[in-house]
């Protein structure tokens, strides 16, 4: 589907229907630099390696390092035969660790864990755990011990059954002669992260929670003691062990001098920094904000803090908050409690590591694409004296400069009366185009994943992809999504389904009686949880027109029986009772769907079966409505291969048009067949 596009004019604007502008920015240009990041960290050289996706590559994560120059290239440590990934719990990140020479990783193909020099350029990885078969063992968030030649790390077991693995944390006998099967350290609880030895190897600390407990629900953090012989012979549960407070533990980590701090939820309701003071067993507060200073682990390694030195070699922390919807940078003298904030361009930091006289940051902005930042402060550590990208996952989003839109922070009033929600809108953006004054432009409003996740104000060429053809595009964090304390977080609990639809129709009528868009244009999308909640705003609701689900969810008894373990319980605290597990799934109830639905899938997706989207296209295609499916063979839950990001977001553009639009888009689209629609 396809309109001629007027001749380009650089003295006055070309007057065209909102949705009709013709942009530069394409899904070539989007599905191209569509990288992702999955771990960065520096060695004790100062040198940077991180992971990054290859789209162009049918999305293969490769473990670069950093040239050794500035302006060298960067260098692509594994063979093109291997992929740096593991599938532990199904969650992303902790698939490397470096060790002086050497890296360890997971193999994506058979989550095997090589080992591989980084100074010999023909070094080739070597195998250190057993070849079962079939990848039915995994392993994610290491650590080398180099008191005992060992690597320590999470070990997920599916061999006699995935949906009741046994996690543990095993030791792995570096030994490049033999392969040895792994040892457990420490076993017992249904989930474990963060294994981290302290300087001297005499001592590990952990996080670890049962079922039905999500991480970010109620978790423990313990310390064990490690003999002669590399056994743990004594172990004190930290934090997170009374039963009467409710308390959520992360990122546990040693000072150089050996003190253990972690982030916790205890108090404040924000994950805030504390710090074990081993002699009388207690838990000090190191910094209280009303801000988050972790993430919801969804990742294994996750880094929002490090330590760094002073003039006067004091022993500082730099760390990442978020309040209000933006990260800020700080140093933090946990000697004293004062938290000294760093300007910064970036306004979404995810990762800190520290490197030599410098810091590492992963972030982004509503400028700044996905980036990793070289940040250089000054004696003080007061203030940043350089700040250099060092790579970016787009090095061309500056050619469109004018063609960016710039989020809007909104906060909207819910259903609930004194409650409010948030989102970031983006109203549409093109330098050589604009809409008669009468006209409002039509609406994507995209509800996130997880659910206990958010949406952050970066610079996302997807969401410019909209913006610059005349699309506002609005980024809702319903209740549930982190990054405003417990109490935000805890809204959903019981409640999917409901808060989040309510937030998300909220949001759509604010904008709409705010004349910022047009309510008859009104389109909804989102992937996993975020197709669960587009399905279920349909369904339960008629506020929008039509809407697009990226392997998002149809059923919720279906999903709760083909669960993995991690999640297993999760959607029974999201859900509630059993009758909420029928009312609230969207397939039930196709007869309410009144609009037209467009569904993508990936054929090998292991946390919502392909049998969800079949379903409710069927359902929707004998009911009548206009609907598609397109199902992507080899995609996972998440689209990584350059082809498919391109196809899902052209098939959407061209379907909204199709379905709501009174313009037809400026691209050369092929529109794939759309069933009870002429």
């Amino acid at each position: 589907m396809s309109s001629a596009t007027p001749e380009w004019s650089t003295d006055t604007k070309i007057i065209a229907p909102y949705g009709s502008w013709k942009s530069p920015i394409t899904s070539d240009l989007v599905s191209g630099s569509d990288k992702s990041l999955f771990g960065i960290t520096a060695d004790s050289l100062g040198r940077l390696f991180w992971v990054e996706s290859r789209p162009n590559e049918s999305g293969r994560l490769v473990l670069v390092m950093e040239g050794e120059k500035e302006g060298d290239e960067p260098i692509d440590i594994n063979p093109k035969e291997f992929c740096v990934g593991s599938v532990t719990h199904q969650l992303q990140g902790g698939a490397f660790r470096v060790s002086g020479d050497i890296v360890f990783f997971s193999n994506y193909k058979d989550q095997r864990i090589f080992m591989q020099s980084i100074s010999s350029k023909d070094s080739a990885p070597v195998p250190i755990t057993p070849d079962y078969g079939i990848p039915l063992v995994s392993y994610a968030d290491g650590v080398f011990d180099s008191r005992f030649n060992r690597y320590v790390t999470v070990q997920e077991d599916c061999r006699k059954s995935s949906k009741n693995s046994i996690t543990t944390i095993v030791s792995i006998n570096v030994d490049s002669e033999n392969i040895h099967e792994p040892e457990a350290l420490v076993a017992g609880c249904d989930f474990y992260a963060f294994p981290r030895l302290d300087p001297k190897g005499e001592r590990m600390a952990w996080i670890q929670w049962n079922h039905p407990n999500m991480p970010w629900d109620r978790s423990e953090l313990w310390v064990g003691y490690i003999s002669d012989t590399g056994e743990m012979q004594k172990r004190i549960c930290v934090a997170g062990g009374n039963q009467m407070v409710v308390e959520s533990l992360s990122e546990p980590k040693w000072s150089p001098q050996g003190e253990l701090f972690f982030i916790s939820d205890r108090e404040t309701g924000f994950w805030n920094l504390y710090k074990w003071v081993e002699s009388t067993n207690q838990v000090v507060p190191v910094c209280h904000l009303d801000a988050e200073f972790a993430k919801p682990l969804w990742n294994f390694s996750m880094n929002s803090y490090d330590f760094i030195q002073d003039k006067n070699q004091k022993s500082l922390i730099a760390c990442s908050y978020s309040k209000n919807g933006k990260s800020h940078l700080a140093i933090l003298d946990p000697f004293q409690s004062t938290l000294s904030p760093v300007d910064l361009p970036f306004t979404d930091i995810n990762t800190i590591t520290s490197g030599l006289h410098c810091l590492y940051l992963e972030g982004a902005s509503a400028v700044h694409p996905l980036s990793i930042a070289k940040v250089t402060l000054d004696d003080e550590k007061s203030k940043a004296v350089d700040f250099r990208i060092t790579w970016s996952s787009s090095c061309i989003c500056s050619m469109y400069e004018s063609y960016l839109s710039m989020p809007e922070v909104i906060e909207f009033p819910t259903n609930v009366p004194g409650q409010s929600a948030y989102a970031y809108f983006y109203p549409p953006t093109n330098p050589l185009y604009q809409a008669t004054p009468e006209e409002k432009p039509p609406l994507i409003l995209r509800s996130h994943g997880g659910p206990t996740l958010e949406t952050r104000a970066i610079l996302n060429l997807g969401v410019q992809y909209w913006t610059s053809r005349g699309w506002a595009f609005v980024d809702v964090n319903y209740g549930g999504s982190c990054g405003y304390g417990r109490g935000y977080r805890e809204r959903l609990l019981g409640h999917w389904g409901i808060v989040d639809v309510n937030d998300c129709c909220s949001c759509a009528k604010f904008l709409v009686d705010s004349g910022k868009v047009d309510g008859e244009q009104l389109c909804i999308t989102g992937e996993s949880a975020g197709g669960y909640t587009t399905l279920a705003a349909l369904s339960f609701t008629e506020i929008f027109k039509a809407g697009a689900s990226l392997y998002g969810i149809a059923d919720l008894k279906l999903l709760r029986e083909e669960m993995h373990k991690f999640e297993s319980h999760y959607i029974d605290n999201l859900v509630g009772s059993e009758s909420a597990y029928f009312e609230r799934s969207p397939i039930n109830f196709v007869d309410r769907f009144s609009c037209p639905v467009i569904l993508f899938q990936g054929l090998e997706d292991k946390v919502v079966p392909p049998d969800q989207a079949r379903k409710i296209y069927n359902a929707l295609k004998e009911k009548g409505l206009p609907v598609a499916l397109v199902e992507f063979k080899g995609e996972q839950h998440g689209f990584r291969k350059a082809e498919n990001i391109k196809f899902t977001l052209e098939q959407q553009m061209v379907f909204f048009a199709r379905m709501v639009g009174h313009f037809n888009v400026a691209d050369e689209i092929t529109p794939i067949r759309i069933h009870n629609f002429d």
